[in-house]
């Protein structure tokens, strides 16, 4: 089969031949429909510092998927061929305590589909039975194809009640746009989005957002008046990773406000814990997804009529693999996705 990988230490990646993956009795073989670029990929195929302390070559990347089933183990139940399917990216040791007791996304020992394994980046990719996803009849591939960050979106944006809610989310990435349109799904009563870049903040109009402001140019309380705020934020969710977007959401919140942090920062952040106690707010980390109940809420919420369309603005087959990174990185784009059947 054609996958894209990496062969070795340094910047890129390759599209070659190599074996088509095997599967054993617990396994499905899935062919690949379509991709989405996670920047997980971006950090791989850059061979920054993390990508040169986390990959070992030869490795297929990507875990952002959907296909269908072309091949099941012997133990496998509930799954045929031609299912449509995407997967969880998180394969979890099934042992441990929180694996046990049913938190799979607790699981301290999981293994990175694309970054410990195998990914999805191919023309087939193989999973245990565990971590494949049913999709229902008509569902938009390219939707289907980005379930992991949507995933994230999800997770993130119901960590806390949001109905009739003032919500903050700092940074418009993919995912950050994905829990503007979630937000709004879900009742809150104004959704802002700071961001510094202005084509995202026009996509996150697009998805909902109440207001798109640039950091750099407005203030968070700036937007309290305008929007009837008597206090601050009921909820934030940070997804940029940025050291002052995640102190200017705490200064900006209610009494009592829930913070979810999904960014990952490059570096240490200094907080003002004082604000922390005397606001009495509860800062919650978010980590991939719940396995599976946030990947029912997706497909509920796709269901019952959330459109997240919009935030696939690029769509490349794999061959052009190279502009289908560049356009990920540039930040003038939301997902991007690679068909592999072209």
């Amino acid at each position: 089969m054609l996958a894209l990988l990496k062969t070795a230490s340094g910047p890129g990646l390759q599209l070659q031949d190599v074996p088509d993956p095997t599967i054993g009795i617990n396994d499905v073989l899935i062919r690949v429909h379509r991709t989405g670029i996670c920047g997980t990929d971006l950090h791989i195929e850059a061979w920054d510092a993390w990508a040169q302390k986390t990959i070992q070559p030869p490795r297929i990347v990507g875990h952002e998927f959907v296909g269908e089933i072309v091949e099941t183990g012997a133990n496998v139940e509930d799954f045929t061929k031609g299912d449509l399917v995407s997967g969880e990216g998180h394969v979890v040791c099934g042992r441990c305590r929180h694996c046990l007791a049913g938190r799979r996304h607790l699981c301290a020992r999981s293994i990175g589909l694309g970054v410990g394994r195998d990914g999805a980046f191919a023309e087939f990719v193989a999973l245990p039975m565990t971590n494949v996803w049913h999709h229902w009849p008509g569902v938009d591939e390219d939707v289907a194809a980005i379930f992991d960050p949507f995933g994230n979106a999800v997770h993130t944006a119901l960590a806390f009640p949001t109905l009739g809610e003032d919500v903050l989310i700092s940074g418009a990435g993919p995912i950050g746009l994905m829990a503007t349109a979630v937000a709004r799904h879900t009742g809150a009563r104004h959704v802002v989005v700071s961001e510094p870049n202005a084509t995202r903040r026009d996509l996150a109009m697009r998805m909902g957002a109440t207001l798109a402001i640039e950091p750099r140019e407005r203030a968070l309380p700036e937007v309290f008046a305008e929007l009837d705020m008597v206090e601050g934020f009921d909820v934030a969710m940070e997804m940029s990773g940025n050291a002052q977007a995640l102190r200017d959401a705490i200064s900006a919140m209610a009494h009592g406000g829930g913070v979810a942090i999904l960014g990952l920062p490059t570096e240490e952040i200094a907080l003002d814990v004082n604000q922390v106690v005397m606001k009495m707010l509860t800062l919650r980390g978010i980590y991939g997804r719940e396995m599976y109940e946030t990947w029912y809420q997706m497909t509920v919420l796709l269901q019952s009529g959330l459109d997240i369309s919009a935030v696939i603005t690029h769509r490349f087959g794999f061959r052009e693999h190279e502009a289908a990174f560049a356009a990920a990185r540039s930040g003038d784009s939301g997902k991007v996705i690679m068909d592999w059947t072209a």
